[in-house]
């Protein structure tokens, strides 16, 4: 069973094929594979996608200064956002009707100054989002 974090459970939509190399790449892929295919379980810290990223350190995300304190509220809005409870077993598809619904709030919150905003852009439901959110 795929374990996720909360701020994983709405940028994972976007994925499409890029990421820090191609080990987290290739783990990131397996990681959606499986949350299609299996019912998943909600963590509030390290799940499968942080486990291939070169910057999890002693459980702890050092990607820059203070970025371990910010994965974490951010898991936290998400959770808040999408009504999900830590350690809740569900499915993907439950997940994914409700992205529409939180994405204006989380892009206003997040998405605007994220690292990853230029290749969330690149996907197409990403973009039928964002135009929702502009108008």
């Amino acid at each position: 069973m795929p374990l996720l974090r909360g701020h994983h459970l709405i940028c994972l939509h976007f994925f499409h094929g890029e990421g820090y190399n191609e080990a987290f790449v290739k783990n990131l892929k397996e990681v959606l594979r499986k949350v299609e295919e299996e019912e998943i379980r909600i963590t509030n810290g390290v799940d499968d996608i942080c486990k291939a990223c070169p910057y999890l350190k002693d459980d702890r995300c050092e990607y820059a200064q203070g970025a371990d304190e910010e994965v974490r509220e951010m898991d936290e809005t998400a959770l808040k956002l999408l009504n999900i409870k830590k350690g809740a077993v569900l499915k993907w598809e439950e997940v994914k009707r409700n992205i529409p619904w939180i994405f204006s709030p989380w892009y206003s919150n997040y998405c605007y100054d994220c690292d990853w905003l230029k290749t969330c852009e690149d996907n197409p439901e990403f973009q039928r989002l964002k135009k929702e959110v502009i108008r």
